[in-house]
């Protein structure tokens, strides 16, 4: 009897042992099989985006030709809109792109930074189900969190931006990801590679990544660790703004202070007004438009942020630079902006969710649900396959626009209207047009709507025709190509 009962006993053991190998092999294929998917679903829109010609010198040439530039010894060199030759830190800190120069040596191509884009940040599943799992103790839940940060808008417009093209501080999403996961797990060493990597993304990431050594020295006591991580971040980030880009800046500081001219533009300014005229900043930030922003970013996940407020610290540098730009880009989750938000709202819903652990799988499929609903409103996916049509090369626009880049001679100074500039940027000296500066060739899209001045642009585009130092070698479809004459 004794033996039967114990052997009943085993039995039962293992094959609940059984049972929760099989459900966690599911989840693990399905959150596998739902990040292909979803990588898959981006990629092609982004092949077709890019075989249409949206994606434009700003900011996917700029990327281009930092990450070209570097790659044929002129670190970080690019050209500004107004035509001069710069350091990329002179306007955003972000020397991880030099880190993706091994790629260009491989494929040489603008679409090979969206595609590594998409890559990168569809990984960035795996730490969000490795840490879901172990802290609501559910694979389930684990899944639903994955594929909920698949699917929330604010990641997958970090995975591509149709609009603007790729992002050095895209790639800040997954680091951080990761970065979280080793810390939570104490692998100090990992979580400082990652996090030296999350900072070389973009000027603010570095006070992002430290604000997780006050929520670690917290969480373990361990406040020598955590407050060093903190002052070592934050320190990143002021020296970033304060030094660096003021040395490479022409005009001494940011090109886009004047997005905080309400709030005194500088850093300096900024203080000065918070104590002269706080109102300002209240006045800033107020709006409907920002309201529905942080809605957009926050509501998805039930709250259950709020729930672990110290890892949320992580978010408020880039919600911060956001909220108090003028720029409305900024508040909108169809861009890149997000990208030092997303990896700490979806980290703290996992904790928050972990607090309410016998609730945690309705919780994670409740997230999911939101933001699945959301995603169907809100996604790059849908942006770009209604490309399709400019995509095809029976179109007479797109196939006029293969032939006029076709034209222009690889390694020659070019000025290129927005949209066709991104793919004429891996060069050295690549102008915005209406600037000229030294350009040897122009090709210029007359009907260009990225243009805010549409009535000066045809201007400029007529007068190009005109202009007896330019001679035209293409012309249909209203794009055309002139060569700059030869001197006598």
């Amino acid at each position: 009897m004794e033996l039967r009962v114990a052997h009943h006993s085993d039995s039962r053991v293992i094959t609940t042992d059984i049972g929760v190998d099989a459900n966690a092999k599911v989840a693990r294929n399905v959150v596998g099989i739902g990040t292909a998917a979803y990588a898959a679903v981006l990629v092609v829109a982004a092949i077709i985006s890019y075989r249409a010609y949206q994606m434009p010198r700003l900011d996917l040439g700029d990327m281009v030709q930092a990450v070209w530039s570097s790659a044929h010894g002129h670190l970080l060199e690019v050209t500004t809109g107004t035509g001069r030759q710069t350091s990329r830190l002179a306007a955003h800190v972000d020397p991880f792109l030099v880190l993706l120069v091994p790629f260009w040596w491989i494929w040489s191509s603008p679409l090979m930074l969206l595609l590594l884009q998409i890559a990168a940040v569809s990984v960035g599943a795996i730490p969000v189900y490795r840490l879901a799992t172990k802290h609501t103790g559910s694979t389930r839940a684990g899944a639903h969190f994955a594929l909920a940060y698949l699917l929330y808008p604010a990641t997958q417009f970090n995975s591509l931006t149709v609009t603007t093209g790729m992002h050095a501080v895209s790639f800040a999403v997954p680091l951080i990801l990761f970065a979280i996961w080793y810390l939570d797990n104490d692998r100090l060493v990992p979580f400082a590679l990652f996090a030296v990597l999350a900072a070389s993304t973009k000027e603010e990431i570095g006070a992002s990544v430290g604000c997780l050594g006050l929520w670690y020295a917290f969480r373990t006591r361990r406040w020598k660790v955590g407050l060093t991580t903190f002052a070592l971040g934050l320190s990143v980030t002021l020296v970033n703004v304060l030094v660096v880009i003021p040395h490479y800046s022409p005009s001494g500081v940011s090109p886009f202070a004047g997005r905080y001219g309400g709030i005194g533009a500088t850093p300096g300014g900024a203080v000065h007004k918070l104590f002269s005229d706080p109102g300002a900043f209240v006045s800033t930030v107020a709006s409907w438009h920002k309201a529905l922003y942080l809605a957009l970013i926050l509501v998805p996940f039930l709250g259950l942020w709020a729930l672990e407020p110290l890892l949320l610290l992580g978010a408020v540098p880039d919600v911060a630079i956001n909220l108090l730009s003028a720029k409305p880009e900024q508040t909108t989750i169809d861009f890149h902006y997000t990208a030092g938000i997303v990896p700490f709202v979806v980290a703290a819903a996992i904790f928050g969710a972990a607090r309410l652990r016998h609730r945690a799988e309705g919780l994670s499929l409740g997230c999911l649900v939101a933001v699945g609903c959301l995603s169907l409103l809100f996604s790059p996916a849908r942006l770009g396959f209604e490309n399709l049509h400019l995509a095809r090369s029976t179109n007479a626009v797109h196939a006029a626009k293969t032939r006029a880049l076709e034209l222009i001679p690889d390694g020659v100074p070019v000025s290129a209207s927005n949209q066709l500039g991104g793919y004429v940027s891996d060069r050295r000296v690549v102008y915005l047009y209406p600037v000229l500066g030294r350009a040897r060739w122009t090709i210029v899209d007359t009907r260009d709507p990225t243009y805010t001045d549409q009535a000066g642009y045809k201007t400029h585009a007529a007068a190009l025709q005109d202009d007896p130092e330019w001679t035209t070698v293409y012309r249909a479809e209203g794009i055309e190509v002139l060569r700059r004459r030869e001197l006598p």
